[in-house]
Protein backbone atom coordinates (compact mmCIF):
# COMPACT_ATOMS: atom_id res chain seq x y z
CA UNK A 1 0.00 0.00 0.00
CA UNK A 2 1.41 3.09 -0.90
CA UNK A 3 2.40 6.06 1.70
CA UNK A 4 -0.70 8.44 2.33
CA UNK A 5 -0.24 11.99 1.71
CA UNK A 6 -0.08 13.90 5.30
CA UNK A 7 -1.37 17.79 5.27
CA UNK A 8 -0.80 19.91 8.39
CA UNK A 9 -3.07 22.62 8.54
CA UNK A 10 -2.20 25.65 10.98
CA UNK A 11 -3.17 28.92 12.19
CA UNK A 12 -4.63 31.26 14.62
CA UNK A 13 -8.10 30.57 16.22
CA UNK A 14 -11.12 31.62 13.47
CA UNK A 15 -8.70 31.85 11.26
CA UNK A 16 -10.42 29.25 8.20
CA UNK A 17 -8.62 26.32 9.26
CA UNK A 18 -11.70 24.41 9.13
CA UNK A 19 -12.98 25.71 6.65
CA UNK A 20 -10.38 24.71 4.04
CA UNK A 21 -10.03 21.65 5.66
CA UNK A 22 -13.17 20.42 4.80
CA UNK A 23 -12.91 21.94 1.51
CA UNK A 24 -9.72 19.39 0.66
CA UNK A 25 -11.64 16.92 2.44
CA UNK A 26 -15.10 17.52 0.28
CA UNK A 27 -12.81 17.54 -3.20
CA UNK A 28 -11.09 13.72 -2.28
CA UNK A 29 -14.42 12.35 -0.44
CA UNK A 30 -14.16 9.72 0.55
CA UNK A 31 -10.19 9.40 0.06
CA UNK A 32 -9.64 11.55 3.24
CA UNK A 33 -9.26 10.96 6.90
CA UNK A 34 -9.34 14.45 9.12
CA UNK A 35 -7.84 14.55 12.24
CA UNK A 36 -7.95 17.89 14.19
CA UNK A 37 -5.70 18.72 17.02
CA UNK A 38 -8.01 19.86 19.40
CA UNK A 39 -9.25 16.26 19.90
CA UNK A 40 -6.47 15.80 22.02
CA UNK A 41 -6.73 17.92 24.75
CA UNK A 42 -5.24 16.38 27.71
CA UNK A 43 -8.17 15.46 30.48
CA UNK A 44 -8.33 17.11 33.51
CA UNK A 45 -10.88 14.60 35.50
CA UNK A 46 -8.32 15.23 38.88
CA UNK A 47 -9.63 18.64 38.53
CA UNK A 48 -12.73 20.87 39.40
CA UNK A 49 -14.92 22.56 36.35
CA UNK A 50 -13.84 26.02 38.01
CA UNK A 51 -10.12 24.96 37.83
CA UNK A 52 -10.22 23.14 34.41
CA UNK A 53 -11.69 26.27 33.19
CA UNK A 54 -8.64 28.52 34.71
CA UNK A 55 -6.46 26.45 32.36
CA UNK A 56 -4.17 27.82 29.35
CA UNK A 57 -5.60 25.78 26.74
CA UNK A 58 -3.74 27.65 24.14
CA UNK A 59 -0.41 26.68 25.27
CA UNK A 60 1.49 23.67 23.31
CA UNK A 61 1.33 21.73 26.52
CA UNK A 62 -2.21 21.48 26.76
CA UNK A 63 -2.20 18.93 24.02
CA UNK A 64 -1.55 15.04 24.26
CA UNK A 65 1.44 15.11 21.19
CA UNK A 66 1.97 11.91 22.49
CA UNK A 67 -1.02 10.36 21.90
CA UNK A 68 -1.55 11.81 18.62
CA UNK A 69 1.70 10.76 17.36
CA UNK A 70 0.96 7.02 18.04
CA UNK A 71 -2.19 7.63 16.49
CA UNK A 72 -1.12 9.13 13.23
CA UNK A 73 1.36 6.56 12.66
CA UNK A 74 -1.16 4.23 13.23
CA UNK A 75 -3.16 5.61 10.39
CA UNK A 76 -0.30 5.84 8.32
CA UNK A 77 0.59 2.46 8.40
CA UNK A 78 -2.94 1.44 7.20
CA UNK A 79 -4.73 0.83 10.78
CA UNK A 80 -7.79 2.89 11.97
CA UNK A 81 -7.56 4.16 15.07
CA UNK A 82 -10.46 5.20 17.51
CA UNK A 83 -9.84 9.35 18.06
CA UNK A 84 -10.79 10.83 21.34
CA UNK A 85 -12.78 13.68 21.92
CA UNK A 86 -13.44 17.03 23.72
CA UNK A 87 -15.93 18.38 26.19
CA UNK A 88 -15.40 22.02 26.02
CA UNK A 89 -18.33 22.74 28.40
CA UNK A 90 -16.67 20.34 30.80
CA UNK A 91 -13.30 21.17 30.36
CA UNK A 92 -11.93 17.84 29.96
CA UNK A 93 -11.91 14.64 27.22
CA UNK A 94 -15.27 13.34 26.89
CA UNK A 95 -15.68 9.16 26.68
CA UNK A 96 -17.31 9.35 23.03
CA UNK A 97 -14.38 8.31 20.41
CA UNK A 98 -14.66 8.69 16.80
CA UNK A 99 -13.14 5.60 14.94
CA UNK A 100 -11.25 7.29 12.01
CA UNK A 101 -10.28 4.76 9.05
CA UNK A 102 -6.83 5.32 6.96
CA UNK A 103 -7.37 6.81 3.56
CA UNK A 104 -4.77 8.10 0.89
CA UNK A 105 -4.55 11.64 2.45
CA UNK A 106 -4.94 12.54 5.91
CA UNK A 107 -5.70 16.30 7.18
CA UNK A 108 -4.32 17.19 9.71
CA UNK A 109 -5.55 20.66 11.50
CA UNK A 110 -4.56 22.80 14.58
CA UNK A 111 -3.87 25.97 15.72
CA UNK A 112 -0.26 24.96 17.13
CA UNK A 113 0.42 21.96 14.95
CA UNK A 114 3.62 23.18 13.87
CA UNK A 115 5.04 24.36 17.12
CA UNK A 116 5.74 20.18 18.10
CA UNK A 117 8.29 19.29 15.96
CA UNK A 118 7.53 15.48 15.78
CA UNK A 119 4.40 16.78 14.27
CA UNK A 120 6.03 19.13 11.88
CA UNK A 121 8.08 16.05 10.58
CA UNK A 122 5.11 13.95 9.82
CA UNK A 123 3.24 16.38 7.57
CA UNK A 124 4.49 16.16 3.56
CA UNK A 125 2.75 19.53 3.45
CA UNK A 126 2.53 22.34 5.61
CA UNK A 127 -0.30 24.67 5.60
CA UNK A 128 -0.33 28.05 7.33
CA UNK A 129 -3.87 29.75 7.15
CA UNK A 130 -3.37 33.69 8.07
CA UNK A 131 -6.35 35.91 8.47
CA UNK A 132 -6.71 39.40 10.02
CA UNK A 133 -7.06 39.32 14.30
CA UNK A 134 -10.23 41.08 14.33
CA UNK A 135 -11.87 38.69 11.87
CA UNK A 136 -10.63 35.66 13.88
CA UNK A 137 -12.08 37.00 17.17
CA UNK A 138 -15.61 37.74 15.97
CA UNK A 139 -15.46 34.09 14.25
CA UNK A 140 -13.92 32.73 17.89
CA UNK A 141 -17.27 34.54 19.89
CA UNK A 142 -19.54 33.06 17.54
CA UNK A 143 -17.84 29.56 17.69
CA UNK A 144 -17.51 29.57 21.21
CA UNK A 145 -20.89 30.84 22.13
CA UNK A 146 -23.11 29.08 19.53
CA UNK A 147 -21.63 25.95 19.43
CA UNK A 148 -19.35 25.57 22.63
CA UNK A 149 -22.04 26.82 24.48
CA UNK A 150 -19.58 29.40 26.24
CA UNK A 151 -20.91 33.47 27.56
CA UNK A 152 -19.47 36.23 26.31
CA UNK A 153 -17.36 37.00 29.37
CA UNK A 154 -15.64 33.88 29.23
CA UNK A 155 -14.73 33.96 25.70
CA UNK A 156 -13.03 37.71 26.31
CA UNK A 157 -11.24 36.67 29.68
CA UNK A 158 -9.79 34.12 27.81
CA UNK A 159 -8.94 35.68 24.46
CA UNK A 160 -7.42 38.51 26.29
CA UNK A 161 -5.45 36.45 28.69
CA UNK A 162 -4.52 33.17 26.71
CA UNK A 163 -5.21 33.56 23.11
CA UNK A 164 -3.96 36.99 22.59
CA UNK A 165 -0.45 36.17 23.86
CA UNK A 166 -0.04 32.47 23.50
CA UNK A 167 -1.02 33.38 19.65
CA UNK A 168 2.06 36.03 19.34
CA UNK A 169 4.32 33.96 20.98
CA UNK A 170 3.84 30.35 19.55
CA UNK A 171 1.16 30.42 16.61
CA UNK A 172 2.69 33.17 14.69
CA UNK A 173 6.12 31.89 14.68
CA UNK A 174 5.33 28.84 13.89
CA UNK A 175 4.47 29.82 10.50
CA UNK A 176 7.80 29.92 9.28
CA UNK A 177 7.58 26.16 9.13
CA UNK A 178 4.97 26.40 6.49
CA UNK A 179 5.79 25.15 3.01
CA UNK A 180 2.61 27.85 1.92
CA UNK A 181 1.09 30.41 3.45
CA UNK A 182 -3.43 31.20 2.49
CA UNK A 183 -4.99 34.38 3.31
CA UNK A 184 -8.56 33.32 4.25
CA UNK A 185 -7.83 29.60 4.03
CA UNK A 186 -11.23 27.57 2.42
CA UNK A 187 -12.65 31.15 0.99
CA UNK A 188 -9.08 31.52 -1.12
CA UNK A 189 -10.79 29.42 -4.20
CA UNK A 190 -7.20 30.31 -6.00
CA UNK A 191 -4.88 28.54 -3.13
CA UNK A 192 -7.81 25.98 -2.97
CA UNK A 193 -7.32 24.82 -6.84
CA UNK A 194 -3.53 24.93 -6.43
CA UNK A 195 -3.64 22.69 -3.52
CA UNK A 196 -6.43 20.33 -5.35
CA UNK A 197 -4.24 20.02 -8.44
CA UNK A 198 -1.21 19.24 -6.14
CA UNK A 199 -2.92 16.43 -4.58
CA UNK A 200 -4.82 15.18 -7.06
CA UNK A 201 -0.81 14.65 -8.91
CA UNK A 202 0.13 12.83 -5.91
CA UNK A 203 -2.69 10.38 -5.77
CA UNK A 204 -2.48 9.84 -9.65
CA UNK A 205 1.34 9.07 -9.05
CA UNK A 206 0.56 6.56 -6.78
CA UNK A 207 -2.51 4.94 -8.19
CA UNK A 208 -5.01 6.01 -5.53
Amino acid sequence: MAKPMVIGIAGGTGSGKTTLTRAIEAKFAPRTAVVFHDNYYRPHDDLRLEERAKLNYDHPDAFDNDLMIDQLHQLISGQAIDCPTYDYAQHTRAKETIRIEPAPVILVEGIVLFVEERLCDMFDVKLFVETDADVRILRRVKRDVIERGRTIESVEQQYLTTVKPMHELYVAPSKRRADIIIPEGGRNLVALDMLVHRISHELREHGQ
